[in-house]
């Protein structure tokens, strides 16, 4: 008689915890929504990237595609936030320029998504999915407050104020621009650019309002001559020199 033959190894098998599989799908929907638009995501797709059929990811989301988008993008918007959470320690245009590092790493690694997100065109766009990209940005701009050293329980003032969020605005416009232009210059100069317009914007802004012109006083011991602010004044001073029949006599 012929020994029947061995049965194959069954493979260990954990349970996964309610919310272990809520992030599970949201990763698999994250890295979906990274590299297309939203609304080209099925679920189906979602299912074939977790290893799961469709209907366990309708349990979770019944809501469908729309309730796993925004509960996706709040996971990605949670991620964006803590691009700008850095210690505030050492020269405040080190500290942006670390935080600008993360935040062009996030873009890169979620562009389709992101530029589909920011510009609005995607058809899975609601005013819930609006208030999670403002709260990003208004996190965003509280923490470079606190690089200013106008974080809680001081009032930066309403120009200084503007002046950070003009500045969060434009980093986003030139992260879309970016992405149409492949993903060039290299995002270690567009970052270097985008410190010396944060740098630029602070000095302008000084120049004509005395809350950030007292901000700026007491940062400016805080830099280096081989930092980001000392560099672009080492850059800046021949443009100066060729002016100098525009300063006032004396």
């Amino acid at each position: 008689m012929t020994p029947a033959a061995a049965a194959p190894p069954t493979r260990a098998y954990r349970r996964l915890s309610v919310e272990e599989r809520r992030t599970q799908l949201l990763g698999a929907a994250l890295t979906l929504f990274a590299h297309r638009a939203p609304d080209e995501v099925s679920l189906d797709e979602v299912a074939t990237v977790a290893g799961v059929s469709r209907p366990l990811v309708y349990r979770y989301f019944p809501g469908g595609r729309q309730q796993l988008y925004e509960a996706a993008l709040r996971s990605a918007a949670e991620e964006l936030i803590l691009c700008f959470t850095e210690p505030a320690v050492g020269p405040p245009t080190e500290r942006v320029t670390r935080v600008l590092d993360r935040y062009l790493a996030f873009v890169d690694q979620h562009d389709a998504g992101f530029s589909a997100l920011l510009r609005g065109g995607s058809v899975a766009e609601t005013s819930r999915t609006s208030t999670i990209v403002d709260e990003v940005r208004r996190a965003a701009a509280d923490q470079i407050l606190l690089h200013l050293g106008r974080g809680a329980g001081s009032d930066p003032g309403p120009r200084l104020r503007m002046m950070v969020r003009t500045w969060i605005a434009a980093v986003e416009a030139a992260s879309l621009i970016w992405l149409d232009e492949e993903k060039q210059p290299a995002a270690s100069e567009l970052r270097d650019w985008l410190v010396d317009q944060f740098i630029g914007l602070l000095a302008v802004t000084a120049a004509t309002d005395p809350a950030t012109a007292s901000a700026v006083s007491e940062l400016l011991p805080l830099e280096t001559a081989a930092g980001p602010a000392g560099r672009l004044a080492d850059r800046l001073i021949p443009v100066v020199g060729v002016a100098a029949h525009l300063l006032p006599p004396g």
